[in-house]
């Protein structure tokens, strides 16, 4: 079974961090602690992530909003219904209708089952994840952190996190991707732990909403 964190062990497990890189105590004593962010371990929750890709939280979450509109509710069918039109009118971009109709159709043909799926291992739904056209490691870590809350995942390709790692002077302003990797080591088996404290602190002295 994954080791995963919960709500009701989470602000232990902040501690725990805390405790082997004291520095991050910076961000609650700033802020407080990060909320226990969660989202449905869904189609929609991925549908949304693979608006969320290159762009800002505050444009994926319009985008998402024009489409529960369009469609009263985001399933695989529904969203192969739609035009590219209408996808567009949602604020999709071209690259992101090929994407979301992809999921759509692998679901609906029964090559991919999320309730099966969010039972497996990391590495097994990295695997099958990345398999789909336009999901890549960042829309998967980002699942595996924020809906199934899988406790030692790092999203090396997430700007914010490292943004906020380099602004707290955890690392180097220059450090490669291989010492982001090798510093973050140091908080596992709850890598996801220290990620949430980070972007907690890019979220807050930014004044975004996740």
């Amino acid at each position: 079974m994954a080791n995963v964190f919960r709500e009701d062990n989470f602000i232990k497990l902040c501690d725990k961090v805390i405790r082997i890189d004291s520095r991050l105590r910076q961000v609650t004593n700033a802020f407080g602690y990060p909320p226990f962010w969660h989202r449905p371990p869904t189609f929609e929750t991925l549908i949304l992530t693979i608006l969320e890709q290159q762009v800002s939280l505050a444009a994926a979450a319009a985008a998402y909003n024009k489409l529960e509109i369009k469609t009263g509710k985001v399933t695989p069918e529904n969203i192969l219904c739609l035009t590219g039109q209408e996808l567009s009118e949602c604020y999709f971009s071209r690259q992101k209708i090929i994407y979301a109709r992809h999921l759509a159709s692998e679901i609906v043909n029964g090559n991919l089952n999320l309730k099966i799926l969010n039972t497996k291992s990391a590495i097994e739904i990295r695997n099958e994840l990345t398999k789909i056209k336009g999901i890549g490691d960042w829309t998967v870590d980002t699942y595996l952190l924020m809906s199934l809350h899988h406790a030692d995942i790092f999203p090396v390709g997430d700007l914010a996190t490292v943004k906020s790692m380099k602004e707290l002077n955890l690392v180097k302003p220059d450090s490669s991707k291989e010492e982001l990797i090798s510093y973050m080591k140091h908080f596992s088996p709850y890598r996801s732990i220290a990620t949430y404290l980070l972007w907690h602190s890019y979220i807050r002295k930014r004044g975004l909403k996740l």
